[in-house]
C-alpha cells in the first residue's frame, strides 16, 4: 500500500517504521537535516524498553505536491503546526487522511479540508500512543513492542476503515477504534496541560518537576476542574477511568505523580512549549464559555503565562 507519513519528528518517525514493517510502500516527508539523514541512514530509533536499535531504509519527499497520489496520509505533528498543512493538503488530490496528535479542534480542521479540497476529504483523527525525544541522529522511544493508535471518525464510522486495517495487518500496531474521539482528544489534553503546566522556566526551557506536596496537589485539583470544564461543555471524559481516578482515588494519583516527579521518563512525555501553550489557549477559550471557577487550574496557569 503506498502511504504518506507527513512529519519525520519523533512521532512520525515511529509510526512510518511500524509501516515500512508491514509491508507497505512507505514514503516519509522531513525537510533540511532530517531528511538528508532519513536519506543517509533510514529510520533510526532507540527502543528504550526493549534494549535495542532498530534500522529502516524509507523514501523520502520534501514536499507534497498536487498530483502525488497516496492510498493513505497520516499527518503527525504538533497541534499547533496543523494550521500550516491543512492547504497542502487540501490541494493534493490524495482523498484518505489521518491527522494524528493532540488535537482541540478537529471539527474545524475537518470542515476546513472538506470546503477547500478538490477532491472529497475522508478524515479521521488518531493519536499515537508513544514517547520520546530527539537524540543527535536517532529517536529514543518508550513505545512498547507493538504500538497502538486511538483512531475515529467525526460523523460515524471511518469511511476507509478497511484501508487502514489492510495497511496494518501485517504489524503488531494496534488500531483501537472509538465511537467518540473528539471526547478522547479534549479528555487527553487536561492531563497533558496538568502534566506541563510546572515543566518550563521563564526561559521557555523544561524544567524537572519538583514534586513536593503542594505542588502534587495543586496539580490534581487542576485536572479535576480540568474534566469538570469539558463535562459543563458536554463533553464525555474518555477514558472514563481518568475522572474515576482523580475523583475517589487520589491518594493513588498523588502517589503515581510523586513517582513521575522523580523518574527521568518526563523528560521523554513532556511536550514542546509552542504545543503547549497552544493547547492552553484553547482551554482557556472552553473555561471562558463555561464561567467555571478554577483556582487550581489557574496557579498552574503562571507556568504558562510567564512564557509568553
Amino acid at each position: 500500500m503506498n502511504i504518506l507519513v507527513y512529519g519525520a519528528g519523533v512521532l512520525g518517525s515511529q509510526l512510518a517504521q511500524v509501516l515500512v514493517r508491514g509491508g507497505n510502500d512507505v514514503t516519509i516527508l522531513a525537510r533540511g537535516k532530517r531528511a538528508e539523514e532519513l536519506e543517509r541512514d533510514g529510520i533510526v530509533i532507540r527502543h528504550v524498553f526493549q534494549f535495542k536499535t532498530t534500522v529502516d531504509p524509507v523514501r523520502v519527499t520534501r514536499s507534497l505536491e498536487e498530483d502525488d497520489i497516496y492510498d493513505l496520509i497520516f499527518v503527525v505533528m504538533k497541534y499547533n503546526d496543523f494550521p500550516s498543512v491543512l492547504p497542502i493538503l487540501a490541494a493534493n488530490r490524495s482523498s484518505n487522511v489521518v491527522i494524528v496528535g493532540n488535537n482541540a479542534d478537529a471539527r474545524s480542521m475537518q470542515t476546513f479540508l472538506e470546503e477547500n479540497s478538490r477532491v472529497e476529504k475522508k478524515v479521521a483523527f488518531g493519536f499515537h500512543v508513544s514517547g520520546g525525544r530527539r537524540q543527535e541522529d536517532r529517536m529514543l522511544s518508550i513505545g512498547g513492542a507493538g504500538g497502538q493508535m486511538v483512531i475515529g471518525g467525526l460523523d460515524g464510522e471511518i469511511a476507509f476503515k478497511s484501508i487502514l486495517d489492510q495497511a496494518f495487518e501485517k504489524t503488531k500496531y494496534k488500531l483501537n477504534y472509538l465511537d467518540d474521539i473528539d471526547a478522547w482528544l479534549k479528555s487527553h489534553i487536561v492531563p497533558i496541560l496538568m502534566l506541563n503546566g510546572v515543566s518550563f522556566n521563564e526561559k521557555r526551557e523544561m524544567i524537572k518537576l519538583d514534586g513536593n506536596r503542594k505542588q502534587l496537589q495543586h496539580m490534581i485539583g487542576a485536572m479535576d476542574e480540568g474534566f469538570g470544564v469539558l463535562e459543563a461543555m458536554g463533553i464525555s471524559i474518555i477514558p472514563e477511568i481518568q475522572a474515576k481516578l482523580i475523583r475517589k482515588h487520589q491518594r493513588m494519583l498523588y502517589l503515581l505523580l510523586k513517582i513521575y516527579s522523580v523518574l527521568p521518563l518526563y523528560k521523554l512525555v513532556a511536550g514542546s512549549f509552542g504545543e503547549i501553550e497552544a493547547l492552553n489557549d484553547a482551554f482557556n477559550g472552553w473555561k471562558k464559555v463555561t464561567h467555571m471557577s478554577t483556582p487550581h487550574w489557574d496557579v498552574l496557569k503562571k507556568g504558562y503565562s510567564n512564557l509568553k
